[in-house]
């Protein structure tokens, strides 16, 4: 099987038929060539331009893109694994196909051209594709179920430019206008993420997860057309549950157990170069590294982050795991430093505001692993979604619970259970903790309301914009604009389910899997997967009865118990402790690098037009003063985070962006422009 994980990019005349300029093409190609550092390709037309860069992990004969079908009418660019490919190569073979390579991104053509866009429904894995379809004069962008891969577009100059970052874009159209969107902005600072199709940038748009969008080319305007072809489906409040699982928790766990397995073998195998592990020292990673170590048989290697601040540290539970598999490790120690120091690179890969600085030693993680000669690990990403494993489903319980009796002084005691791993947690001061968690409780049956406190903590960054950027649609709108595209059957799923869907759309998929998960792999030329993020796993986590998920107050309950013989104890009882990393104290005291003052000097903010300078200043006074003190709240840390990282978006994109370098040598597929240009 050829491996894609790499970057697409393109170009479609959307009005005259007139060949894309080749070298807008090449700087595509420039612009991602981290993600794919092993070989290059290009197609163009009289109309159409598709580039490709490829990150060799096998087969590379039979994997050289831009791709194209028997007669060279269907061509495609592609980016990510298709795990399910041989099942469905038997299945176009049976009907007739005929096939040249030994490659996914073929199976792909095929089964454009024997089921359309139910193909994409067909198929389990992570991808960003574009195919042109030259004969009807069609073009179809499609993307995995969840964003794995990510894929951007913009109409400029009556051409679609899309690639597999917004830096492709610029690149390959030096003329586009480049500026904020004030309501990417306003998500931004309400949701952690603009959420798609909007992003940060004015006038681009990322493709939706789960969806496809067409453009069909004729003799006027393109028409365009947008369609998902996934949306989850939850149990529905008033069939009793009747709607999905039925079996009982030892049916559940067997069931969960076999899909895990079966979702781990499946990117373990299908690859012919060694696939390690992240381990955290988690129940998520040790679990599908265990399951990863179980495919392989031997020599399986694990990767794990080590911070020099104990409240962040993990290493006895990593320790005891390995041990525990007699795994070939390789480990990584993170200090406050080494956050500061790669941080503009982090965030020019993220090509977007971050609030935390999580994302950097994930970037140093992938770094180790590329440096230790593996291309490919597992991670366990998605099991707190799938499997309803944050505090944020746990607080929606506990306040729905008080809701029920507002007046109770019992029920709300039940928050003391809450965030047990912050050294400044929400509910250390539980009068406090009253006040803000027992806001818009009549509000209990409403969409959101899970979220509303999380919502509104972030949303106190807005108060330093500058008025340009809060008259977008509005203070607050955000959420409202959210909650107007839920599917149609939202409101029928139980409340966890709701949770776990706004969750997913906006956490999981445009952050943790895009500036904290592709970006920073990507960044090192490495590819993640994800098996709880597998198609049949994710179906099955779905139609399962919340009880099953989240019992009462315990969480992963199901998870719990098909990994009570795969990890060793003191891993599965442990508390649980997320994945965090030192902010704001990263970028103060002695050693903090010269660009942090710039950026967070009056002038640059001045400048950027995005902060209130006068706000920025006393905020940054206030942190070099008092960062490592209580009264240097989250809400403190947050905000220096965003206002560096916002900041640094600026200068990297906006204000001086670099220019790409061009690759040394294009393995051109084919080139038949009309009117070359």
């Amino acid at each position: 099987m050829a491996r894609h994980m790499c970057g697409i990019g393109g170009i479609l005349n959307l009005r005259a038929q007139d060949a894309p300029p080749r070298a807008a093409l090449e700087r595509i190609l420039g612009a991602l060539h981290h993600r794919g550092p092993d070989e290059v390709g290009l197609y163009r037309d009289g109309q159409v331009g598709l580039a490709h860069t490829r990150l060799s992990i096998i087969d590379l004969a039979s994997g050289q893109q831009p791709l194209a079908n028997e007669d060279g009418t269907l061509w495609i660019a592609f980016n990510g694994e298709i795990f399910n490919y041989l099942e469905l190569r038997a299945e176009l073979v049976a009907c007739g196909h005929r096939f040249r390579t030994r490659s996914d991104t073929e199976v792909i053509v095929h089964a454009w051209e024997q089921w359309g866009e139910d193909a994409f429904a067909r198929m389990n894995g992570q991808w960003a594709v574009a195919l042109w379809d030259a004969t009807r004069r069609r073009l179809v962008l499609s993307r995995d179920r969840v964003g794995v891969r990510p894929l951007y577009f913009a109409e400029h100059g009556d051409r679609l430019w899309f690639g597999s970052e917004i830096k492709a874009l610029f690149a390959a159209a030096p003329t586009m206008p480049r500026a904020f969107d004030p309501d990417g902005i306003d998500e931004t600072f309400t949701f952690w993420t603009a959420v798609a199709p909007r992003t940060v940038f004015r006038g681009v748009s990322e493709l939706e997860p789960g969806h496809t969008r067409g453009y069909q080319l004729g003799d006027g305007a393109p028409v365009v057309t947008d369609r998902a072809y996934f949306t989850p489906r939850y149990r529905t409040r008033e069939h009793g549950g009747d709607d999905g699982f039925m079996g009982s928790l030892a049916d559940a766990q067997e069931a969960v157990r076999v899909a895990l397995e079966q979702a781990t073998a499946l990117r373990m195998l299908r690859a012919d170069v060694d696939v390690g592990s992240y381990l955290s020292g988690g129940l998520d990673s040790s679990l599908i590294a265990a399951l990863g170590l179980r495919a392989k048989g031997s020599r399986f290697h694990t990767f794990s982050l080590r911070f020099e601040d104990a409240e962040y540290d993990e290493t006895s539970y990593q320790r005891r795991m390995v041990a525990y598999l007699g795994s070939e490790h390789h480990e990584v120690v993170v200090g406050r430093a080494d956050i500061a120091r790669v941080f503009p690179t982090v965030v020019l890969h993220a090509e977007r505001p971050i609030l935390r600085t999580a994302p950097a030693p994930m970037f140093l993680l992938s770094r180790l692993v590329r440096d230790a000669g593996i291309k490919v690990v597992l991670t366990g990403e998605g099991a707190d979604e799938m499997f309803a494993g944050y505090d944020v489903f746990r607080e929606g319980v506990v306040r729905r619970f008080w809701a029920r009796q507002p007046a109770s002084k019992l029920r709300p005691r039940l928050l003391d259970r809450l965030y047990p791993y912050l050294a400044r947690s929400p509910v250390a001061q539980r009068a406090m903790a009253q006040a803000f968690f027992g806001q818009d409780l009549d509000r209990w049956r409403e969409p959101g309301f899970a979220h509303g406190p999380r919502f509104r903590t972030t949303a106190a960054l807005k108060r330093l914009l500058v008025p340009a950027m809060r008259q977008g649609r509005g203070e607050g709108d955000a959420i409202g604009a959210l909650l107007a595209t839920l599917p149609a059957d939202f409101a029928r799923w139980s409340y966890l389910a709701q949770d776990q869907y706004l969750e997913v759309r906006t956490l999981m998929s445009g952050y943790l899997l895009s500036a904290q998960g592709d970006r920073m792999l990507m960044g090192n030329s490495v590819e993640g997967r994800f098996p709880f993020l597998d198609r049949e796993v994710m179906a099955l986590a779905d139609s399962l009865p919340d009880a099953y998920k989240l019992h009462v107050l315990d969480e992963k309950h199901v998870l719990k118990k098909v990994a009570a013989d795969l990890v060793p104890a003191e891993i599965l009882n442990r508390k649980k402790q997320p994945y965090r990393a030192p902010d704001a104290l990263s970028f103060v005291g002695p050693g903090a690098p010269d660009w942090v003052e710039d950026m967070m000097s009056e002038r640059t903010a001045a400048a950027a037009g995005v902060f209130e300078p006068k706000s920025v200043v006393k905020l940054w006074e206030k942190c070099k003063a008092r960062a490592d003190s209580p009264q240097f709240s989250n809400s403190d840390n947050m905000a220096v985070v965003a206002i560096l990282s916002t900041h640094l978006v600026w200068e990297q994109m906006i204000r001086q962006p670099q220019e790409p370098a061009l690759p040394a040598q294009i393995r051109t597929v084919v080139e038949r422009p009309e009117g070359d240009q």
